[in-house]
């Protein structure tokens, strides 16, 4: 699939712009990673992109046609949109959780059957969840529920998957193993647009990477050459390095910016 963004400004207010004029096309199913610090606009600019707030201008175009003219059953065949936090009101057993994600795939009044409840266990034993499937869905850790949000959007069968720093509420060892799950995704066909802190995540994923810093989207490319000292030092305001273990690219936080002292 194809997703285009033009011109895309934003303004809770009609003042104070959260982005401006944010412009790049996308082309599923790689990985592409937005990467900037808190308060830069990443989640609302992928809840403009789905719908889910409207722009002050600029358009979204997905496969060449205007993302307003898709309604909400139509785009959830296309993108899956995790956000960043997710808060249950009741105690669904996980594995209807995930079956919610097959409602875009079925008729208007039809009931989840032995195909739906089929493919919800593929998607919780593709993450290595399937032991959670008949557990509450609130009593599960923060960073379950975010594998469980996951295999609900994989039960979409979209072409595209959004996540809100999809690692957030991941341990360190989950998180790594999230980075290589999102490869294995991509490999298999299902794109990826995820915005994230961190800027080994893209290093990682070797992923189509845009820097977005004050509302700003200040650059996009190949990470290995967007993502350098000069680069991080002026995004996180500390001196960073970009150092090489082995064959991989790590960034090391190492003293304050001069600016921040």
């Amino acid at each position: 699939m194809k997703l285009e963004v033009r011109n895309l400004t934003f303004s809770y207010d009609g003042s104070r712009k959260i982005f401006d004029d944010i412009s790049f096309q996308y082309h599923s199913p790689q990985v592409f990673c937005i990467l900037g610090p808190n308060g830069t606009g990443k989640s609302t600019l992928l809840r403009c992109m789905i719908n889910e707030l409207k722009a002050q201008s600029g358009s979204v175009f997905i496969n060449d046609a205007q993302a307003g003219a898709y309604n909400a059953r139509e785009l959830a065949r296309i993108i899956a949109y995790i956000p960043q936090n997710h808060y249950p009101a009741f105690p669904f057993p996980v594995l209807d959780i995930v079956m919610m994600g097959r409602i875009s795939r079925m008729g208007y009044l039809a009931n989840p059957g032995e195909m739906e409840r089929k493919i919800a266990m593929e998607k919780l034993e593709f993450l290595q969840i399937g032991h959670l499937k008949d557990k509450p869905y609130t009593d599960i850790s923060g960073g379950e529920r975010q594998l469980v949000m996951l295999a609900s959007a994989l039960a979409q069968e979209p072409d595209l998957l959004i996540l809100d720093e999809p690692t957030a509420h991941l341990d360190f060892g989950n998180q790594y193993r999230f980075i290589q799950l999102v490869k294995r995704l991509a490999e298999n066909g299902t794109g990826v647009l995820m915005t994230t802190h961190f800027p080994d995540h893209p290093l990682e994923l070797n992923s189509l990477t845009a820097i977005l810093k004050d509302g700003k989207m200040i650059g996009i490319g190949n990470p290995e050459e967007l993502l350098t000292d000069r680069n991080l030092t002026d995004l996180y305001n500390i001196r960073v390095s970009v150092e090489s273990v082995g064959r991989k690219k790590i960034c090391v936080p190492g003293g304050f910016h001069e600016e921040c002292i």
